[in-house]
């Protein structure tokens, strides 16, 4: 190969790499106008906003525990306008059916046939409020259509347009009418969020926007602007399954979920689903960032949130007055951090 040669394949690779960067630079350009969108009207909450946007262009699905009156459908309604996308919502009850979500079959008259008429579900963004208040076979009903995008009646296969983003919530106060998600179902939801209540400064803020004059569904339809579509959002899904993730983060990803399984405060450890959504989800981190490639911060991040949901505490550390959270960040410590 000649030195000229060389010279412009080195050009022509360069000029790739700076191609590239200016995608993920536009990503992370995006994410900040979401994030201060969404900051007009819903009030502190950055962290549930951001991890939010982050399961959304992952592909996954977000389980959020929280107190009632948190904003959360405010929150819902805020992400579909901003993405310019369609959102709803679902209020779990005990007499709740899975063709309560899914949609049934409807007599036509004028055909005098059956046509099916979808429920609910077929959005793009969709909150599950209280979902544990519905009987098992009714929320493990939502549970598929989560991993599979696609609701099966009487024998025909209707899909969900993508993007596809469930916010599922469930009360940590109240257990009377409740009824307990298995394991093996929460490990289905790519992040658990727990949403405190708001700081003072920020409750203050909140009460101020409910003191003007325009009620907040005015506010909501003048101040909220769409920065993208759906088209726009899968294209962004795309460009993050595209982001590099080197062997050495893979080996980290893999040694923190494996830890959880010999972590004496844990009585049942991680799946090997908890790996994935650690390396899908650092993918996306890193898009935020305008990088192309995962960093070993990018990963730990996301570890409560992957996690909290997918260890059990062992009795002797419920007892000695342990928590999820505090385990983790003591299982972290122990994890070396590689070197890139």
């Amino acid at each position: 190969m000649t030195e000229e040669s060389a010279g412009g394949e080195n050009g022509m690779q360069s000029a790739a790499e700076h191609g590239e960067d200016a995608r993920f630079a536009e990503v992370s350009r995006t994410i900040d106008s979401l994030l201060a969108e969404a900051a007009k009207l819903y009030v502190g909450q950055e962290a549930l906003v951001r991890q939010a946007l982050v399961a959304l262009f992952a592909g996954g699905h977000v389980l959020i525990e929280s107190v009632p009156g948190l904003g959360k459908t405010l929150l819902v309604r805020i992400l579909g306008e901003t993405l310019g996308c369609s959102f709803g919502r679902i209020q779990f009850t005990a007499d709740l059916m899975p063709s309560d979500i899914t949609g049934q079959p409807v007599f036509d008259a004028r055909t005098q046939d059956f046509r099916f008429r979808p429920g609910p579900v077929f959005t793009h963004i969709l909150l599950a409020d209280e979902i544990n208040r519905a009987p098992a076979k009714t929320h493990a009903a939502l549970l598929e259509i989560m991993q599979e995008g696609r609701v099966t009646v009487d024998g025909t296969t209707h899909r969900i347009e993508p993007p596809f983003l469930v916010l599922a919530t469930q009360n940590p106060i109240e257990s009377e009418g409740t009824y307990h998600l298995p394991e093996a179902q929460l490990d289905r939801f790519l992040f658990k969020i727990i949403v405190d209540y708001p700081q003072a400064a920020e409750e203050d803020a909140i009460l101020r926007l409910h003191c003007r004059p325009d009620p907040l569904e005015t506010q909501l339809a003048t101040t909220i602007r769409p920065l993208l579509d759906p088209a726009r959002v899968i294209a962004v899904q795309d460009l993050c399954r595209q982001v590099r993730v080197d062997d050495a983060i893979i080996r980290y990803s893999s040694a923190i979920v494996r830890k959880t399984r010999q972590w004496p405060a844990f009585s049942l450890g991680a799946s090997p689903r908890a790996g994935i959504a650690l390396v899908t989800g650092a993918r996306v981190v890193a898009a935020f960032a305008g990088r192309s490639y995962v960093v070993p911060d990018d990963v730990t991040e996301l570890v409560p949130a992957a996690l909290r949901h997918r260890v059990i505490l062992s009795p002797e550390a419920e007892v000695a007055g342990n928590s999820v959270d505090g385990a983790l960040e003591a299982l972290m410590r122990t994890i070396e951090v590689p070197r890139l």
